[in-house]
C-alpha cells in the first residue's frame, strides 16, 4: 500500500474531512461523499449506475464497452454525488478514486478523472486499493477499527485476511482457481439464469432443494484455509447435462445444493482461519467480517453467523448496497488514509494488480484474480 508523502493527517486527524470517492474498477460507475468526524463517518451521498444492460448480451463485462460506459456518465454521476451530499467542492478535503486491482480501462477513467478534479482544486489525491476499501467497509458502518479477521468475497476475489490496521494485512487463504463471484456467474450462466449471477442464483435457490443432487465440497479439512470453485462449477455442468432437460424444479434444486456447497466450503475454511487468526492475535477481539458482493448471500451469511456464534466470534457484514462495488466504502478508505497523511502523487498509475499482501506466499495451484491481487 501506499505510505505517507506529507503531513496532511496532522491536521485532518483532528477535525471533520469531506472526501469525494470514484469507483470505476469493473462495470458500477459510481460516486460518493463521506464525512469523517474523529474515528466515524457517515454518507453524504452513495451513487452507482449498472452496466449490465450492456454488457448482457455477451454473458459477461466486456472490459472495453465498460471503460467506454463509465468515460460517458462518470462526470454526470459526479455531479449527482455532489448535489445529493449539499456540498460543493470547495468543501472538499480530499479526492480517492479506485486505482486498482481491477479492469485497467475502468480504472484509467476514474483516476484521471480523480486526478483532474484533485488538480484544479489543489486537493490532495489519494488512490485506493479496491480490497481495501471492501476491508475497512466495517469501520464506515459499524465503526469497528481493525484488528479482524476478514472473509472478502466478490467477483474477482475470494481471501481470508487479518486485518491488523489500515495499510497493513495478512492474507491467510486465497482462492487457487475461480472465486467465488466467478463460479456463481458462471453457474447462472450454465443454467441460463441471467446476470448478475449472484442474485439470479439465489432467487432460483430459494424455491429449491439441496441434497435431490449431489456436489462436493472443495478444500473441506485441507491445513491452509485456501478456497477451490473451479471443480464445484464443473459438478453443477455434469449433473445439469446428465438430467437434461432440465424443468424449472431440476434449476431449482441443483441451485440450492450448489448454494448449500458453497456455505459449506466457506464455512470450513473460516473456521480454519479463525483457529490461525487466533494463534496470531491471541489477546485480540474476535470479529469476524465479511465484504464484497458475495455477502450478500443470504444463506452464506446465515451459515456465518452459525459459525461466528459457534467459535465466540461476532460477525459483521455491510448493508446491501454497500456489499457490491460502490463509492462510499472508497471514500472512506481515501478519508481514512488521509487521517494518517497518505496521499498520493499525480503521476500514479493505475494497476490491473495490486495484492493486498505483497509478501504472501502464492498458493499452489493459484492463477486466477483472486490468487493473485
Amino acid at each position: 500500500m501506499t505510505r505517507p508523502t506529507n503531513n496532511i493527517g496532522a491536521a485532518a486527524a483532528g477535525r471533520s474531512t469531506v472526501v469525494l470517492g470514484i469507483e470505476t474498477s469493473c462495470d458500477e460507475t459510481a460516486a460518493s461523499v463521506v464525512v469523517r468526524q474523529g474515528e466515524t463517518g457517515r454518507i453524504l451521498s452513495n451513487v452507482v449506475r449498472a452496466q449490465w444492460e450492456k454488457h448482457r448480451r455477451y454473458g459477461g463485462v466486456v472490459p472495453e464497452i465498460a471503460a467506454r460506459a463509465h468515460l460517458e456518465c462518470l462526470d454526470e454521476i459526479i455531479a449527482q454525488a455532489m448535489r445529493d451530499a449539499g456540498a460543493s467542492f470547495d468543501e472538499l478535503d480530499a479526492v480517492a478514486a479506485t486505482g486498482g486491482p481491477g479492469l485497467i480501462g475502468g480504472l484509467l477513467v476514474g483516476v484521471a478523472t480523480a486526478k483532474a478534479i484533485a488538480f484544479a482544486r489543489g486537493l490532495p489525491f489519494i488512490a485506493v486499493n479496491h480490497l481495501e476499501a471492501h476491508a475497512l467497509t466495517v469501520g464506515l458502518t459499524d465503526g469497528l477499527p481493525p484488528p479482524y479477521l476478514l472473509l472478502l468475497v466478490s467477483g474477482g476475489h475470494t481471501q481470508l485476511l487479518i486485518v491488523h490496521d489500515v495499510g497493513h494485512y495478512e492474507r491467510l487463504g486465497t482462492t487457487i482457481d475461480d472465486a467465488l463471484g466467478e463460479a456463481f456467474d458462471k453457474t447462472a450462466k450454465l443454467l441460463d439464469l441471467g446476470l448478475p449471477g449472484g442474485p439470479a442464483v439465489e432467487r432460483a435457490a430459494a424455491s429449491g432443494t439441496p441434497g435431490r443432487f449431489t456436489l462436493p465440497r472443495p478444500m473441506l479439512g485441507r491445513p491452509e484455509p485456501h478456497f477451490s470453485f473451479a471443480g464445484l462449477k464443473t459438478a453443477v455442468r455434469h449433473q445439469a447435462k446428465a438430467a437434461a432437460p432440465l424443468s424449472p424444479r431440476d434449476v431449482a434444486d441443483l441451485c440450492a445444493e450448489f448454494q448449500t456447497a458453497v456455505a459449506d466450503s466457506v464455512a470450513d475454511r473460516v473456521r480454519r482461519a479463525m483457529v490461525i487468526a487466533s494463534e496470531r492475535l491471541p489477546n485480540a477481539p474476535k470479529h469476524l467480517v465479511v465484504a464484497g458482493g458475495v455477502a450478500a448471500n443470504k444463506q452464506l451469511q446465515s451459515t456465518l453467523a452459525a459459525v461466528a456464534s459457534g467459535a465466540g466470534y461476532a460477525l459483521h457484514a455491510p448493508p446491501l448496497e454497500l456489499c457490491g462495488d460502490n463509492a462510499a466504502m472508497v471514500a472512506w478508505a481515501g478519508a481514512e488514509r488521509l487521517a494518517r497523511g497518505w496521499t498520493d502523487p499525480l503521476d500514479f498509475t493505475a494497476r490491473a494488480r495490486w495484492p493486498l499482501d505483497p509478501e504472501a506466499t502464492p498458493a499452489l495451484g493459484a492463477g486466477k484474480q483472486g490468487a493473485k491481487a
